[in-house]
C-alpha cells in the first residue's frame, strides 16, 4: 500500500461532525461531513439557513475545528494543531473573501492589497510590485490609487479580491462574495473567480443563491446539517 501523497489534494475532510453544547442542549450543525477540493476545482457550496454553510466555512478556513472527524490541508492534518500553528497553516494556504469588503477607508486600492503582505518577509519595492500585480489580475490596475468612497461596490469586491490572491493562496474561499452586489456586478465577479480557477488553485464559494451556486463546475448542496448531493455541472 502506498503511503505517497496524492499532491493534487489541497485539502480534506473525514467524517467531520461538530456539536455546539452539551448533553440535551447539544446541536449538531455538521455531521458526519466527508468531503475532498481539489487542485483545479471551481466548487460552490450552496444550502438555505441552518444548512451548516457558514460552519463548513469555519472548518474550512482553519478558523474553527471539528468536534469529531479530521481535516487535512496539502497532506498536514490541521484538526489537533495549536492555534498558532493552524494559524500558519492558514496564511500559508488559505485565502478569504467575504460579503462585506472589509477594506481600510484611508487607504488606496494598492494599499488594502498590501496590507495582506505587511508580514511578509518582502521590501517594500517588491510588496508594492505583487500589489499591483494583483490589482491589474482582477482589472482595477488603472484604479490603484482610489480610496474605498471613491469606489463601487463591485469594484471594492474585485479588491479585496485582490487582496486575498496577492499572498498566492491554494485555497480561495468566497462567503457570499455577491450577495452585497447587483446583478451585474455579481455577475463580474463570478467571472473573475472562474477566471482564477487554476491547476495549483482552488476556488470555493459559498452561497444561498441558487444561480451564482450554478456558475461553479462543482455544486455541493447542503442540508440539515449534512451533504445531500456533489455534482459535477461542467468539466
Amino acid at each position: 500500500m502506498s503511503n505517497v501523497f496524492d499532491t493534487s489534494v489541497l485539502m480534506e475532510l473525514s467524517h467531520v461532525s461538530r456539536v455546539y453544547g452539551t448533553g440535551e442542549a447539544a446541536v449538531w450543525a455538521l455531521r458526519d461531513v466527508s468531503m475532498v477540493i481539489r487542485a483545479g476545482d471551481f466548487l460552490s457550496i450552496v444550502g438555505p439557513s441552518g444548512s451548516g454553510k457558514s460552519t463548513m466555512l469555519g472548518l474550512l478556513g482553519c478558523l474553527d475545528v471539528p468536534t469529531e472527524g479530521t481535516i487535512t490541508v496539502g497532506g498536514e492534518e490541521v484538526t489537533r494543531l495549536a492555534d498558532a500553528a493552524r494559524t500558519r497553516v492558514r496564511g500559508q494556504s488559505i485565502g478569504f473573501v467575504f460579503q462585506q469588503f472589509h477594506l481600510i477607508p484611508h487607504l488606496d486600492a494598492l494599499g488594502n492589497v498590501e496590507t495582506a503582505l505587511l508580514y511578509r518577509s518582502l521590501k517594500p519595492a517588491e510588496r508594492k510590485e505583487r500589489a499591483m500585480a494583483s490589482l491589474e489580475r482582477v482589472g482595477l490596475g488603472n484604479r490603484s490609487d482610489h480610496r474605498p468612497v471613491q469606489l463601487s461596490g463591485g469594484e471594492q469586491q474585485r479588491v479585496a479580491l485582490a487582496r486575498a490572491l496577492v499572498t498566492e493562496p491554494k485555497i480561495l474561499l468566497a462567503d457570499e462574495p455577491t450577495g452585497a452586489l447587483d446583478s451585474k456586478n455579481a455577475a463580474n465577479v463570478m467571472d473573475i473567480l472562474s477566471s482564477l480557477q487554476a491547476t495549483s488553485r482552488a476556488v470555493v464559494v459559498v452561497t444561498h443563491d441558487a444561480s451564482i451556486a450554478n456558475s461553479a463546475a462543482r455544486k455541493i448542496s447542503m442540508l440539515d446539517g449534512g451533504i445531500v448531493r456533489d455534482e459535477i455541472l461542467r468539466q
